[in-house]
C-alpha cells in the first residue's frame, strides 16, 4: 500500500480494536522510530500512543509514508458538556490546544474539542469548560491538527465520550510513560486499593462502550469511500 486517501490516527489500540482486528498490518520506520500501520485501501490507521507528543510523531510519520489526503484524530475523549453521555459521537469543528489557546477551524462538523496536556478530572474539566465553552477534552487531536497544517492537507476528529462531565477516574496519568500506558503497573496499584475499583470497573465498562462506537463510526462505507466530509456534515453529532 503506497499512498491512502484518509489517514487515522489514534492513541490506543483498545480504542479502535473492533474496527482493525482483522486489518493487515506492517511495521515501518520514520525518523529512527518503528509505527505499526494497520492497512485497508484507501485508509491506514495508526496509534501513536497517549499524549500530544506521541501523537504529532504518528501523525508526521504516517503523512510522511502515506501521503493521504485527509487526516483523522480518532479515539476517546472527555465530556465537558453535561448533554454529553457515554458512546456519544462528536464531530468537532473547532479544536484548542490548551497550551497556548490557539484554535483550529476544521472546516466541517459541529462542537469544540480541547486538547489539554494530561486527563482532566471533573474539577479540571469544568474549568476547560468554563473557559473555553469547549464540548469535549482529549489529549491528542491539537498536535494532529498541527501537522496537517503544515502539510496541507484536511484535517478532522472524531471522537467519542468515554467519560462524562462529573464521572470521577483512577490515577491514570501516573502510568503513563513517553506515550504509553503501564497496564501492569496500573493493575498492580489498583488491585491493592479497593475504594478505587468502582471507578475502574465504570472506566472498562465505559471504553468498551467507546471502543465499539467509535469502531462502527470509523467503518461507515462512506469513510471508506473518502467521503468523510459529506458524513461530517451530515452528522454533526451522533449518538449511540
Amino acid at each position: 500500500m503506497q499512498d491512502a486517501k484518509i489517514a487515522i490516527v489514534a492513541a490506543m489500540e483498545r480504542e479502535v480494536g473492533p474496527l482493525v482486528k482483522s486489518w493487515p498490518t506492517v511495521t515501518k520506520q520514520h525518523e529512527g522510530r518503528s509505527f505499526k500501520f494497520f492497512e485497508k485501501s484507501p485508509v491506514v490507521l495508526v496509534c501513536g500512543g497517549i499524549g500530544s507528543e506521541a501523537a504529532r510523531r504518528a501523525a508526521e510519520a504516517v503523512i510522511n509514508l502515506y501521503h493521504p489526503a485527509t487526516i483523522v484524530s480518532a479515539g476517546f475523549a472527555g465530556g465537558l458538556d453535561a448533554k454529553l453521555q457515554t458512546g456519544d459521537m462528536l464531530m468537532p469543528r473547532h479544536i484548542i490546544d490548551a497550551r497556548d489557546s490557539s484554535r483550529t477551524d476544521s472546516g466541517a462538523g459541529e462542537g469544540v474539542l480541547i486538547t489539554y496536556e494530561s486527563v482532566a478530572d471533573v474539577e479540571q474539566k469544568a474549568k476547560l469548560a468554563n473557559s473555553y465553552g469547549a464540548h469535549a477534552v482529549d489529549m491528542e487531536a491539537a498536535a494532529v491538527t498541527r501537522s496537517a497544517e503544515a502539510h496541507g492537507i484536511k484535517f478532522l476528529a472524531y471522537k467519542v465520550i468515554s467519560d462524562e462531565h462529573d464521572s470521577p477516574l483512577p490515577p491514570i496519568m501516573r502510568f503513563v510513560k513517553s506515550g504509553q500506558f503501564n497496564t501492569v503497573g496500573f493493575v498492580a496499584h489498583v488491585a491493592i486499593r479497593p475504594w478505587l475499583w468502582p471507578a475502574v470497573i465504570k472506566l472498562a465498562r465505559n471504553s468498551a462502550v467507546a471502543s465499539k462506537v467509535l469502531s462502527e463510526a470509523l467503518a461507515d462505507p462512506k469513510l471508506a469511500e473518502s467521503q468523510l466530509e459529506t458524513v461530517v456534515n451530515e452528522l454533526s453529532f451522533r449518538t449511540k
